[in-house]
């Protein structure tokens, strides 16, 4: 090799290099070329085929400037037969005399070269000029790739469709700096969260981005929008990329640009999925053997104490089974303590006994009591309620569109169909989803568009969660000796028997209709007029319809419900939005160096939403009409409510765009914003930013030829924020009530209620923007003409003004008031790179890293400040005041956690200190600091022993996908992506979900490696655990962890084949999504998915696509 290395002589277009920088280059495309080893220069020949003379040809490759390519692909066409460029462009291979090789390289034009008896040939290829011109979506335009000055991030939705991706999120995931959720539901989806938490205040959506939808704001959810009909997302990070959106912005944008049509025929467009969901994490409960193991091991946990005469820690020292070893042991199992049934009967007197077989007798013991359940756990009678619980959900998701354009017309029409069964029973979704797109050119000077957008979808009746759900906390946590039907077949009411119930979904579920969903049409209208001297003018308005309804019946045949409680609830909303703007862009270039874009917007919106609903109660409603009459219900029993709601905003926007010979840029943008939520003294704020941009790989003194691409950006802006979850909040409130405080005594003595209206908040009409002020430093780098292309971002934003619920004295009347208060600070780094590692005629391998970094902290609050007192009391200083209550504490991240530590559990061998704490072996041991606080030796606990122990936000986020190219006609994709550094508390490995009542009454714990003296692990507390007095026990763990998003395979019918079809293009693919996870801490596999802490599903998925 060092001999090899010698003896290459260097273009001179790099005579200047150093020797490192010579032999790195040189080591990365050897190390590239090695996996071509396996192309062979020999053809293969069937049949009769006649067998041409093959030559040695040579060749070299060089791009349009003369330079030579390495690494370019040369490959004979109709053959397998191909190599690639060496470090000069030079390559050789075998052919005939009248092949044709084709040539590409990444960023030029594929070119096809015939031989025509040539055995020497010098090929150049032009760069691609669709490369170079690359359109990104700013926000009221489109800028070219080259000529962007703020951070933003392009995903293309074709690159990911063989992985069937359910949602818009699940087209996101993986883009750096951008932390997209998981949902375990039927409908799927997840939050959204750009460059971190940017605010203290979270309601109302506050920090998450602003949707924007073909050129205008999208007042919707994301499930209306059929991830098949999506173009390209092009994510806005920075204050310059998102400043023209100004008061909305804070939290980033997400511009969705949906399809189009194509120049020529018409394209019919079918695809068809079907996949199968099923659990892939959750929390287990107990089969019939584990459960009766459990509950022997819980009573058993009552005798456990110190044996005076040995001094260990040992069973059957204490409690009701003191020195009666084996009192809760199966019968049939008394071996291990060398007793007879006879003796083991003994331990209880003989009355108790009498008539009662050795299974019943155990089954009391064990505290089964219940008659119905004493007698399936005699006779062995069981039901899997896990198995009743959760199902393999069957999902169909059906899209048809047709498109094409001409040069008067371009249009998209789609119209889809989505069922979807989650993994829980009774968790369905389903949606019908229908868009058309037309855009026109009337005439030269004149073009109209339309875009129409259609959803009805209906959410199902089960929420996916935890605690009161019916199949978290009730029926998935029947006994297994509990009935799921009667002996007639019907499903049992209470199968846990009538004095503990328990809770059967399938009986409920018979007795119930329900109705609940969504009817939406979003709207967009444009025009757009050619003025001369490069200007245009457009008007755009986006009007939008939302119907949403949710109607409820109880039959009063359910004997389960109070018949007071029997009724119908009847809810309707109606939301009416619109949002227009008008826009006026001068777009001209001086002298073929000078380029100005000039943008000039006026927008204005209105908000309306309208709900009424009704619960009609106490009446004997018939199950032919269900929730078609409620005039007979009893007025005391019921009640309603309404809510109206009315927001107006206008904004003023200019932005100029000045871009000097392709190398040096410059964005500087203003916009004025007003908002109707904020007080009367502050409805209008000002946002400004500005933005350049360097692309010093163009300089005529820049001679670095491996580096394709280099720019360098820096931006500075300032964005503000107005998601209220209250759009009064600035205003005082009018609250309604009755009472004898507001009556009068009538003239016969009684007292008489009143009905009356009372302000119950304090107005502040000094209510104001919440603004981020951010700045970002961003590199955008390509080597060997982008083969690997990546970008650098290194930013920094402040909030202040946060919008905070100050407490008031009492004095004042009221609780608290919404104003301006506090600072927050995001740092971080954002790293993407993209890499062709192996590229030629049978095999291509892409690889995609994205890596990002997030921090917060709290600069200010409310400004109360407080004494800093030494060791010895003395003050030394004064700082701000904690907000301890809310946990944000001041230099802090907003998600700190701030508790007491557990450190382990209590061994057999620590009885003795245990017993300081009124504590025992096989309780949580908390970490205890020893204060001046704890008096006579005996520890107590109190805020001083609390310690920060991190942060529930994940800091760090990266994401790994790989796509690889085989034979031209298959395609497999490999995504993962990791959320790592957070914390989270969890008490249950105390056995919280398993203790009291819910072990009294029978009801199935959750799985866990509970303490026991046979199994003293340090991770689980026994089952009867306590802790220290005066002290929390939430326990700390790592929720980091690594997923494997999706493995996606996918074969496309060669072009002989499609061409005997009559079909443009067929393909068919399969997926899986969350095909595994790896958690940093093992005991999440008793919890569930660390990341949604508790549900997660995974997905198998088979389609087809196919283009006439």
């Amino acid at each position: 090799m060092t001999k090899f290395i010698r003896k290459i002589k260097a273009p001179d277009y790099v005579s200047g290099f150093d020797l490192k920088k010579k032999l790195t280059l040189l080591c990365v495309l050897v190390s590239l070329s090695q996996v071509h080893a396996f192309s062979t220069e020999s053809g293969s020949t069937t049949g009769t085929e006649k067998v041409q003379p093959q030559n040695s040809i040579t060749g070299q490759v060089k791009d349009h400037k003369g330079i030579p390519l390495p690494g370019a692909s040369v490959a004979v066409k109709g053959t397998k037969k191909g190599t690639i460029t060496d470090f000069d462009g030079k390559f050789t291979l075998t052919a005939d005399d009248n092949a044709v090789l084709v040539v590409s390289f990444v960023g030029f034009v594929t070119k096809e070269v015939a031989l025509n008896g040539k055995t020497n040939i010098n090929i150049q290829l032009e760069e691609n000029a669709a490369s170079l011109d690359e359109v990104v979506v700013v926000g009221y335009g489109k800028m070219k790739k080259k000529d962007l000055t703020g951070s933003i991030v392009q995903v293309k939705a074709e690159a990911l469709a063989n992985q069937n991706p359910q949602t818009v999120q699940d087209l996101l995931r993986g883009v750096p700096g951008l932390k997209v959720g998981y949902s375990a539901d039927a409908k799927g989806g997840g939050s959204l969260q750009i460059r971190g938490q940017t605010s203290v205040y979270s309601d109302g959506g506050h920090n998450s981005p602003l949707i924007i939808l073909d050129g205008m704001q999208f007042y919707g959810e994301l499930s209306e929008i059929n991830p098949d009909d999506i173009g390209q997302i092009d994510v806005l990070k920075d204050a310059s990329a998102t400043a023209v959106y100004g008061s909305k912005a804070a939290a980033g944008v997400i511009v969705i640009s949906t399809k189009k049509g194509k120049t020529g025929k018409p394209v019919i467009n079918v695809t068809t999925n079907t996949t199968i969901t099923t659990k892939s994490a959750y929390r287990n409960v107990y089969n019939a053997e584990g459960y009766v193991k459990y509950r022997q091991d819980w009573e058993t946990a009552k005798t456990y104490g110190t044996n005076t005469t040995t001094g260990n820690y040992e069973a059957w020292v204490t409690g009701t089974a003191a020195n009666k070893a084996g009192y809760y042991t199966n019968p049939n199992q008394l071996d291990q303590y060398g007793i007879t049934q006879a003796q083991w009967l003994a331990y209880q007197p003989a009355a108790q006994i009498q008539g009662k077989s050795l299974n019943e007798v155990w089954g009391l013991r064990l505290g089964i009591t219940d008659a119905s359940l004493l007698k399936n756990f005699t006779d062995g009678k069981t039901h899997d309620w896990y198995g009743s619980t959760f199902r393999t959900g069957i999902n169909h998701d059906n899209n048809l569109s047709v498109s094409g354009a001409s040069d008067k017309v371009n249009y998209y029409m789609s119209l889809g169909y989505l069922t979807s069964e989650g993994a829980i029973q009774g968790n369905d979704y389903s949606a019908v989803r229908a868009n058309m797109k037309v855009d026109a050119k009337i005439t030269s000077w004149l073009e109209f568009g339309a875009n129409v957008n259609f959803q009805d979808r209906s959410d199902g009746d089960i929420s996916v969660g935890t605690g009161t759900n019916y199949w978290d906390a009730n029926m998935l946590r029947n006994s297994p000796f509990s009935n799921f039907t009667e002996a007639n077949g019907d499903y049992t009411r209470q199968p846990m028997g009538p004095t503990i119930g328990g809770y059967n979904y399938y009986y409920d579920r018979q007795f119930m209709e329900l109705e609940k969903g969504y009817t939406v049409l979003n709207t967009i209208f444009n025009t757009k007029v050619t003025l001369p001297l490069g200007i245009t003018y457009s008007f755009n308005a986006a009007p939008r319809y939302e119907f949403f309804y949710n109607r409820y019946f109880q039959s009063a045949g359910n004997k389960n419900l109070n018949p007071v409680n029997i009724g119908v609830d009847r809810g309707n909303g109606k939301k009416f939005t619109w949002n227009l703007n008008n826009t006026l862009t001068w777009d001209h270039t001086f002298s073929e160096k000078h380029h100005f874009i000039v943008t000039l917007v006026q927008e204005a919106e209105d908000l309306k939403t309208w709900s009424d609903i009704v619960y009609a109660r106490n009446i004997q409603p018939s199950d032919a009409l269900g929730f078609h009459n409620i005039a007979n219900a009893t007025l005391l029993n019921s009640s309603f409510s309404s809510t109206d709601t009315h927001q107006t905003a206008d904004g003023l926007m200019a932005r100029l765009f000045y871009s000097f010979d392709n190398r040096y840029m410059i964005t500087a943008t203003v916009r004025r914003d007003g908002y109707s939520a904020f007080g009367a003294s502050y409805p209008y704020a000002t946002f400004p930013s500005v933005a350049l941009g360097w692309n010093f790989n163009q300089e005529s003194w820049f001679h670095w030829t491996p580096l394709s691409t280099g720019k360098l950006r820096l931006s500075w802006g300032k964005n503000g924020n107005r998601s209220l979850a209250d759009p009064y909040i600035a205003l005082a409130n009018l609250g309604s009530g009755t009472g004898a405080t507001m009556g009068y005594i009538d003239a016969s003595g009684n007292i008489v209620d009143t009905k009356y209206l009372a302000i119950d908040r304090m107005a502040n009409p000094n209510l104001q923007w919440e603004k981020t002020t951010a700045t970002n430093i961003g590199l955008d780098f390509g080597f060997l003409k982008d083969r690997i292309t990546g970008t650098v971002d290194l930013y920094r934003s402040v909030t202040n003004d946060m919008i905070m619920s100050q407490r008031l004295p009492g004095f004042s009347g009221f609780g608290s008031i919404a104003t301006n208060l506090g600072e927050v600070e995001n740092k971080g780094i954002e790293i993407s790179l993209n890499t062709l590692n192996i590229k030629n005629p049978n095999f291509e391998w892409t690889t995609m890293v994205a890596f990002s970094y997030n921090k917060n902290k709290i600069n200010a609050l409310y400004g109360n400040m407080e004494d800093v007192k030494d060791a010895n009391g003395n003050v030394v200083g004064t700082k701000e005041s904690d907000d301890k209550t809310n946990g944000w504490f001041i230099g802090r991240p907003i998600s700190q956690i701030w508790d007491y530590k557990v450190i382990g559990i209590w061994q057999k061998d620590e009885a003795v200190e245990a017993a300081k704490y009124g504590q025992r072996p096989g309780d949580p041991k908390v970490e205890n600091s020893y204060t001046a606080d704890d008096v006579n030796g005996k520890p107590t606990y109190n805020e001083k022993d609390k310690q920060f122990l991190g942060e529930t936000a994940p800091p760090i986020n990266w994401s790994l996908r790989n796509e690889f190219k085989f034979f031209k006609n298959w395609d497999l994709a490999i995504n993962m992506y990791a959320y790592m550094g957070h914390k989270s508390l969890d008490g249950r490995y105390m056995n919280t979900y398993n203790d009291g009542s819910l072990y009294t009454n029978n009801y199935n714990p959750f799985v866990n490696p509970y303490w026991t003296i046979d199994n003293p692990t340090n991770d689980w507390a026994r089952l009867d655990a306590r802790g220290p007095a005066g002290a929390g026990t939430a326990k700390l763990y790592d929720r980091s962890f690594i997923r494997l998003d999706n493995i996606s395979l996918a074969y496309s019918l060669p072009k002989d084949l499609i061409d005997r079809l009559h079909v443009r293009n067929f393909k068919i693919y399969a997926s899986v999504q969350n095909a595994a996870t790896w958690s940093a801490n093992d005991q999440w596999k008793y919890y569930g998915d660390p990341e949604t802490g508790g549900l997660a599903t995974r997905m198998f998925n088979l389609g087809f696509n196919v283009s006439l």
